[in-house]
């Protein structure tokens, strides 16, 4: 039964995105932010659009405007949660739909509206089982093109940023800078750091679920440890 409302809730909705889900080395960052309805074009002029088209920079920037003035959320997974929840769930898909659920939720306990908007990257049931008590009451809207929404656009700012942040902080623990991405540049990254600090470093800093992680052992002629 749906939960009564003592007050009408807010004009506006949420949205959310992710960033790293793509990156060998670093967290996965889901991020949830909620757009007052007649927000959308200060924050076009503020220059908010997809992350993927947006300097890294710029996105830094951005987001801490973002955060100072909305309501927002943000879930980091560093690299050992990440490998630890990717080994119970076996699924990218259902671990980013806990992550979108909890971003949405924990929106939820500051402001009260209808509506979340997010990619369309697994079955939307997953989101929706994912989510709690107050996220049951929410129309959640999956949209393969999410980011042209100016909720989805902030989010994806806001994980991109923090992602940068936290590869940035993981590079100078780790002496080495630990490059974007899943390219050769970042094989060569992992293959410095096993060649130094042996293969159970990778679980500290990357996802191992990556076909990376296989050639970047065999270069490194070492192998994980069991358990």
């Amino acid at each position: 039964m749906e939960q009564e409302r003592l007050f009408p809730p807010a004009k506006g909705h949420i949205g959310t995105d992710e960033s790293g889900k793509g990156d060998y080395f670093g967290p996965l960052i889901i991020a949830g932010f909620f757009l007052p309805e007649d927000q959308a074009d200060v924050l076009r002029e503020l220059g908010v659009k997809d992350s993927k088209r947006t300097s890294d920079n710029r996105c830094l920037e951005i987001a801490e405007v973002l955060k100072a003035g909305y309501k927002h959320a943000v879930i980091a997974i560093g690299p050992e949660k990440y490998n630890e929840l990717y080994d119970k769930l076996r699924n990218l898909n259902r671990l980013l739909a806990w992550g979108h659920a909890r971003a949405i939720e924990n929106i939820l306990e500051v402001v009260d509206c209808v509506q979340a908007v997010t990619d369309q990257f697994g079955d939307k049931a997953w989101v929706l089982n994912a989510l709690m008590k107050k996220g049951r009451t929410i129309e959640l809207v999956q949209n393969p093109r999410a980011e042209e929404d100016m909720a989805v656009a902030a989010a994806s700012i806001l994980a991109r940023a923090e992602f940068l942040k936290r590869l940035s902080f993981l590079s100078k623990d780790n002496g080495l800078e630990l490059p974007k991405g899943a390219s050769s540049m970042v094989e060569d990254a992992a293959v410095k750091l096993v060649e130094r600090d042996g293969p159970e470093v990778l679980g500290k800093v990357a996802k191992l679920h990556f076909k990376t992680t296989g050639r970047v052992l065999d270069r490194a002629g070492a192998k994980l440890p069991k358990g």
